[in-house]
């Protein structure tokens, strides 16, 4: 590269960076504006992704159709439409009626597209368009540095909004905010091409008279692109339904990606190999833990997890890198990316769900990523000096006994109930005999395979053929018996949701958060008291159906729940809460929120908002319009019932903040039994206009303390401006 061409360098890595940074922070912002209308499952976010793959995969497509174009033409086209997509500005969401229950998988990316495809088409566009553009230039240097700019920006953005924007600005500011940068990003653009201008020509170089790209490898760009996406995916699904149920993690995986993306096709390729030489430890000590058991959650499983995702992503997009064709074959190679990210979205966010009873995608892209991990980072110890076969057979045979006893050792580890350090020792002994046999490739599959398995996989295969899960849109369902306990469980990722005994003599009896002494019970059981033998009872979320047998004869239930694998599992008599106690009270499917916006004002006196996506309440039934909804429900001297119960989020000081701008009165009930396996600590807040009904309450109750809200967060919690960054309770992630 010239120094000449050092400012045009430069003036294009910026509008790179401008571009991706946009494309990155858009995508959250616009997850922020649907969350009202889509709730917070983990397969809405991966919903969001497969649209941003496909809108990406266009913007690549029109990138690869400019190419054949002079610069000048390709430039007065590009900008007319950027001036175009102005009109459709700031961003808003589109609109779409709601959809009919067990639609979402796509009415979700419906939403999405209709709500930014134009800019977001537009913008995707700008790495590989702009990367021609300077490649144009006599002399200007191989242009695939800027691509790992690009995925710069791409991180720098999808780290700002958690951070900055969402704190920060309410939505309308942040849409505004966003308009400013593209605004920006045309300036930029028009610069980039009037520095291209003395370029009339087509692109230098141009793809005829080249060789077609083989067929064997536009597959494997394809598979090399499609793996590490929808391993990703794959990753976030696995973090937050099967091993750490908190919300902030389905940004990190995306993350890592980005990163490697930028590291892989940076021009200082040190950094790049090195990490790829950890690629096939990693994989054989952490692969195991792609169908990790169910009694070993926690930190070091998530470490593991996103170390794993991040070197593996390296190594393959890495080879993907060594792969590349010439400039002139630029934005060819970026759509086979794109069509490969796209397809790996696919697999993941939309067969998956509909396939498999578990998150079965996520081993599954393990193993296939292992089989495309390039083995040359490894020495090769059989082409030592002295190596003959016999000796080299009686080393991989010694390693296959080794590897025998070390597995069985994993799966006697494996059944404890609460494995600890040891779980590790075979583990990683596992992993070097893996190495030792990484050249040749099927026995390592089959070894990463027989790990998984050992590791605890054979728990989640039988946990399969037993028929116990049941996977949905909004997450992956368990439901386990245990006869000589005389209990069924209902848990959605790694938080039980419900339990019940199985005996008629004590079906009836609420359990897990419903405790006499709890809150719950404390209001439910004094409904007669407060509101007359005919209350009119609310819930939203349904679970197991525990609150139904808080009923009495002569009140009127009405339930809402957004999961039909949820009404089923109630209703169909696996659990027997609600035909027992509520039969015939009628289940309204679908987002609670809107669903109980269309109740007339003043249709319930008690109403109770226990609605869990695993351990995490969903942000938008929690926000100022939220509440207001509620409220405009209940009657004047109604009573809401709030569960704040959550391991890693402290719901209190958003509540707290909401009660007092709203003027109501508040007491909260922390129960936490002890001695007793068939009752979990919880907290229940009682919210009402109406003093005296608290106080009628809380006088009768028994000696657990009703207390005043504490710690006000310093706004309230709207549809416009939420961040639970702030409440993480990291003490608890730690302990985990």
């Amino acid at each position: 590269m010239s120094s000449r061409s050092r400012p045009a360098r430069v003036l294009f890595a910026v509008t790179i960076l401008t571009g991706s940074f946009l494309l990155f922070l858009i995508q959250p912002m616009v997850a922020r504006m649907a969350l009202p209308r889509l709730g917070g499952a983990p397969n809405v976010w991966n919903s969001a992704m497969l649209v941003y793959q496909a809108l990406l995969l266009g913007g690549y497509g029109y990138a690869h159709w400019l190419g054949r174009f002079a610069i000048r033409r390709q430039a007065a086209i590009h900008l007319a439409l950027l001036l175009l997509a102005l009109l459709s500005l700031p961003v808003g969401l589109a609109a779409l009626p709601p959809p009919a229950p067990g639609w979402e998988a796509l009415w979700v990316p419906a939403l999405l597209a209709l709500s930014i495809g134009p800019v977001f088409f537009l913008v995707s566009a700008q790495a590989p368009l702009m990367q021609r553009w300077y490649f144009a230039a006599p002399g200007a240097g191989q242009p695939w540095a800027l691509y790992a700019a690009s995925n710069l920006g791409s991180f720098g953005g999808l780290l700002a909004y958690p951070l900055l924007a969402e704190p920060l600005l309410a939505l309308p500011q942040q849409a505004w905010a966003w308009s400013a940068g593209f605004a920006v990003l045309i300036l930029l653009t028009a610069a980039s091409a009037a520095m291209r201008r003395p370029h009339t020509a087509a692109i230098p170089g141009t793809t005829a008279g080249l060789a077609a790209i083989p067929r064997g490898t536009l597959a494997l760009w394809l598979a090399l692109a499609a793996v590490p996406s929808g391993l990703m995916l794959s990753t976030t699904t696995h973090l937050t339904t099967d091993i750490f149920a908190m919300p902030l993690l389905w940004v990190i995986p995306l993350g890592l990606y980005l990163a490697s993306m930028s590291l892989a096709f940076a021009d200082r390729r040190g950094p790049a190999r090195i990490v790829s030489a950890l690629a096939w430890p990693v994989m054989l000590f952490g692969g195991g833990l792609a169908m990790i058991s169910r009694g070993d959650h926690g930190l070091i499983p998530v470490l593991v997890s996103v170390v794993l995702l991040f070197v593996v992503c390296v190594a393959l997009h890495s080879r993907l890198y060594d792969l590349r064709p010439a400039p002139e074959r630029l934005t060819a190679f970026y759509l086979a990316m794109a069509a490969g990210g796209a397809l790996g979205g696919l697999f993941t966010a939309l067969i998956a769900p509909l396939v498999f009873d578990w998150a079965w995608e996520h081993p599954l892209l393990v193993l296939a990523a292992a089989a495309l991990l390039p083995q040359g980072s490894l020495p090769d110890w059989t082409r030592r000096p002295g190596m003959d076969r016999t000796l080299t057979g009686t080393i991989i045979a010694m390693a296959v006994v080794i590897a025998g006893i070390l597995l069985w050792r994993l799966y006697d580890v494996s059944q404890l109930a609460e494995p600890g350090p040891e779980r590790w020792l075979p583990g990683a002994a596992l992993a070097a005999v893996g190495l030792a046999l990484v050249r040749w490739r099927g026995a390592v599959l089959a070894l990463l395979l027989a790990t998984m398995i050992a590791q605890g996989g054979h728990e989640t295969i039988a946990a399969s053929r037993e028929g116990i899960r049941h996977r949905s849109y909004f997450g992956i369902h368990t439901v386990r018996t245990y006869p000589e306990l005389q209990l069924r469980l209902l848990a959605h990722g790694t938080t039980v949701h419900g339990e019940q005994y199985t005996d008629h003599a004590r079906r009836r009896l609420p359990l897990t958060y419903y405790a006499p002494q709890s809150g719950a019970a404390q209001v439910f059981t004094r409904a007669d008291r407060l509101f007359g033998p005919k209350a009119r009872i609310g819930v939203l979320g349904l679970g197991a159906g525990t609150l139904a047998c808080f009923a009495r004869p002569g009140q009127s239930w009405r339930f809402f729940e957004i999961d039909p694998v949820v009404v089923r599992l109630s209703r169909g008599g696996t659990f027997t809460y609600y035909n027992d106690c509520t039969p015939g009270a009628p289940i309204v499917l679908g987002d609670a929120r809107l669903q109980l916006a269309k109740a007339p004002k003043g249709s319930f006196d008690l109403l109770a908002i226990d609605a869990f996506s695993s351990d995490s309440v969903p942000l938008h039934l929690f926000t100022h319009e939220a509440f207001g909804i509620y409220l405009d429900a209940l009657t004047a001297k109604g009573v809401m019932m709030v569960n704040i119960s959550n391991r890693f989020i402290d719901l209190e000081p958003a509540l707290s903040a909401e009660i007092a701008a709203r003027g109501l009165h508040a007491l909260v009930r922390d129960d936490n039994p002890e001695g007793n396996d068939e009752w979990y600590p919880s907290s229940w807040v009682m919210v009402s206009r109406h003093a005296g009904q608290l106080k009628r309450v809380a006088q009768t109750s028994d000696s657990v303390a009703w207390r005043e809200l504490v710690n006000p967060a310093p706004r309230v919690w709207s549809d416009a401006h939420a961040s639970v960054l702030p409440y993480v309770i990291w003490s608890n992630l730690v302990k985990q």
